[in-house]
């Protein structure tokens, strides 16, 4: 007897569970051997995502429950990815919305929830983390219910089926009072409530491209759900390109997801999630279709970008050293294939052939791109980000944002004053629990950028930020970003501790003794509101004179080691980020001092 499908995919804010959920969802469907070792947030693959605890790239897989086989797409939960979201939602014919018991709907919440009913895709609410100290899944259901309404959710979607659980805990039931071993009433709500796929098999075949996977084996691999009709292994196929264009191609294998593994499968039909390789340069929105019945469907479309910056080729002293790919054409052909599997990603040439402008969703976004590219032995620099203004009836239109902050009550008063600072517009303000309350803000892209390494010291850590972009509005007017210079390297060497022990007195340094530095280098933030020149490089003259005390140990503060996206957020508009394999430095776009002088002269022209 054949079995019956189900599509969903798992959407939820950034941390409330949804990898923890497939990994139990796959575990009590029976994939794992008893004495099997299972690593924890399996769909987490990439060495990136588990080093930072979130999911970046949209990922497949497929449990057994009864006569069922119920597809899961494991989806990103920050709004920066949101385009790996909006794209493989076309893919499914429900979604289990994932909901903290204690937080409640957040702003990725709302963003993935807007998708999804667009689509009208049967929604299923899951309240996880009911074993949370101070959960409140009966408070959350209630918010869950306003923002459907909020979003213009029909009568029909505002019906929500609800499961709680636990996904840590393995634990779910209908009643947050009522729990039990395993994940039998969420199988059975999805298997009664979702509906199963559309499409006729015996109609000609049609399927749109929403994924690209990659074998070194095999090559590319188109990934995405029959519309309609049958392919078989071997079968000619029509390619119909966004551009219009067509292009044949042959279907060399075909694969299926069996739980985490890919099956070679000689047939699939209509409904079935599939993985075809042997199309050759095929790419995410375009449409498979018959030889006889071209009939393209329409194209994936997401969300526009809202911040660029530049990626050049570096050319500080130290260029060449540490990577292995470092010319324009290497640097140019890297972005440009990226583009292949980053559908919310824009690359464009500039004048200059060693410069390329790169767009994505957000800070986080990019600077996954940057880090990926390092770890793959590409050495580059990258300017500040921007946002990107628009045009509109003669306006320039900017994007914005809400911003939703949990923070201690005590460190209210200095966030409210810095982001009133940043054009940021309270909307609401309402306390939580334990000393902690919420605030709600309308704030410019702009004012964000550079603001969350800041937050977190005036909130001592204990600050949570969370933004969804809301818009475009009026050009805000001049933000105050960076109220302190930067400290700059006088010249080229290996720095000592005498040198950086007179240095430290005028800020915080980001280096240590012994590293080398080049004429140009930041290497520190100047506690003043303007850069200053230091020699990190001075040694103590020798004599031959000895006095009582003078040849004590120097006390050298531990430097701040800066990540990659606190680089991106320090930097200003006349400094960049030089990135390579085994290394990330600060310098000046322009690296010696009379050069820099001589820029300020003509700008104050």
């Amino acid at each position: 007897m054949s079995q019956e499908l189900r599509n969903i995919a798992i959407i939820a804010h950034v941390d409330h569970g949804k990898t923890t959920l497939v990994d139990v969802m796959l575990k009590d469907s029976g994939i794992y051997r008893e004495n099997e070792q299972v690593t924890e947030r399996v769909m987490d693959s990439n060495d990136l995502e588990r080093e930072r605890g979130i999911t970046i790239l949209s990922k497949n897989t497929s449990v057994t429950y009864r006569n069922y086989k119920i597809n899961i797409i494991d989806t990103p939960g920050h709004a920066d990815f949101g385009g790996e979201v909006e794209r493989v939602l076309g893919m499914v014919d429900g979604v289990l919305l994932l909901v903290d018991a204690f937080e409640g709907p957040m702003p990725q919440t709302r963003f993935v929830l807007k998708k999804a009913l667009s689509l009208d895709l049967k929604p299923i609410v899951v309240v996880n983390k009911v074993d949370r100290p101070q959960a409140r899944p009966t408070e959350v259901v209630d918010e869950v219910f306003s923002l459907f309404l909020d979003l213009g959710a029909t009568d029909e979607q505002a019906d929500f089926p609800i499961v709680y659980a636990s996904a840590r805990e393995g634990i779910s039931g209908l009643e947050p009072d009522a729990m039990t071993p395993g994940l039998e009433p969420l199988f059975e709500a999805i298997v009664q409530n979702v509906p199963a796929p559309t499409g006729d098999k015996d109609e000609p075949f049609r399927m749109l491209v929403s994924n690209i996977d990659y074998d070194e084996y095999v090559g590319r691999i188109a990934v995405g759900k029959i519309d309609r009709g049958t392919i078989n292994m071997g079968q000619n196929v029509v390619i119909c390109r966004a551009d219009g264009s067509t292009g044949n191609a042959k279907c060399g294998r075909l694969y299926m997801h069996d739980g985490l593994k890919r099956v070679e499968v000689d047939v699939a039909r209509a409904g079935d999630v599939v993985l075809i390789a042997g199309l050759g340069n095929i790419g995410i929105g375009e449409t498979l279709c018959a030889p006889d019945h071209l009939e393209p469907l329409p194209v994936i479309t997401v969300d526009e970008p809202t911040i660029s910056m530049n990626f050049l080729v570096n050319n500080s002293p130290f260029a060449g050293q540490e990577g292995d790919y470092v010319t324009s054409r290497h640097l140019r052909d890297r972005l440009f294939k990226e583009l292949d599997t980053n559908v919310s990603l824009r690359v464009e040439e500039t004048d200059s052939a060693d410069c390329f402008k790169v767009s994505g969703r957000g800070e986080l976004h990019l600077s996954i791109l940057i880090e990926t590219m390092r770890r793959q032995g590409y050495e580059f620099q990258v300017s500040r980000p921007e946002v990107i203004l628009k045009e509109k009836n003669g306006k320039t239109m900017e994007p914005v944002e809400l911003l939703f902050i949990d923070l201690p009550e005590e460190c209210a008063g200095v966030v409210i004053e810095k982001i009133g600072k940043r054009k940021g517009e309270m909307l609401n303000m309402h306390p939580s629990d334990n000393g902690y309350m919420r605030l709600e803000f309308r704030i410019p892209s702009r004012g964000l950028i550079g603001y969350r390494s800041e937050f977190l010291s005036d909130t001592r850590g204990n600050g949570v930020m969370n933004t969804v972009l809301d818009g475009y509005v009026a050009y805000c007017g001049d933000i105050e970003s960076r109220t302190r210079g930067s400290m700059i390297a006088w010249e080229t060497g290996d720095s000592v501790a005498y040198g950086l022990y007179n240095a430290q007195e005028r800020g915080r340094l980001f280096i240590g003794p012994g590293l080398k530095v080049y004429e140009g280098m930041i290497v520190g933030e100047n506690a003043k509101n303007e850069d200053i020149t230091v020699n990190v490089c001075k040694k103590k003259h020798v004599t031959n004179m000895r006095a009582s005390g003078s040849d004590e140990a120097l006390r050298l503060t531990p430097p701040d080691t800066l990540s990659l996206e606190q680089c991106l957020e320090f930097i200003s508009d006349d400094e960049l980020v030089e990135v390579t394999p085994q290394s990330i430095r600060l310098r000046k776009k322009l690296l010696t001092k009379s050069e820099r002088d001589k820029q300020a002269f003509r700008n104050k022209k």
